[in-house]
């Protein structure tokens, strides 16, 4: 987790998710190879998420960015509640706001967002 010069915490991308289904995936060549594609395609797509996308926590809300374009804003205000499943290994990444609830990959350090969400949204 890198910590920007206006006090807010940008998230380090984490690849583990997707390279633990290519794992997943080159195991599955045996069994069902259509399926085993179809894993090692949805990977290839995380991977190119996690290169491209960062979050932001600000002072007032997380923002989400692609490149330097900023493509969702999510103010604290509205959070009612936050996760992290599973704690052990970590794919998953749950809030609900006021008005929706919403689920992200983590692929991003998960100890990073933790402790952003434990220091901008305590429960």
């Amino acid at each position: 987790m890198q910590t920007e010069a206006a006090g807010s915490d940008r998230l380090s991308p984490s690849y583990n998710l997707p390279l633990g289904l290519l794992v997943v995936a080159i195991g599955l060549i045996l069994v069902r190879w259509w399926l085993a594609v179809g894993v090692a395609l949805f990977a290839i797509f995380l991977a190119v998420q996690a290169a491209t996308l960062r979050l932001v926590f600000g002072e007032e809300a997380l923002d989400i960015y692609r490149g330097e374009t900023q493509i969702r804003h999510f103010p604290y205000r509205d959070w009612q509640h936050w996760e992290i499943y599973s704690p052990v290994v970590p794919v998953l990444f749950y809030f609900r706001e006021v008005q929706s609830i919403h689920f992200l990959p983590v692929l991003f350090d998960p100890e990073g967002l933790r402790a952003a969400l434990v220091r901008r949204v305590p429960r």
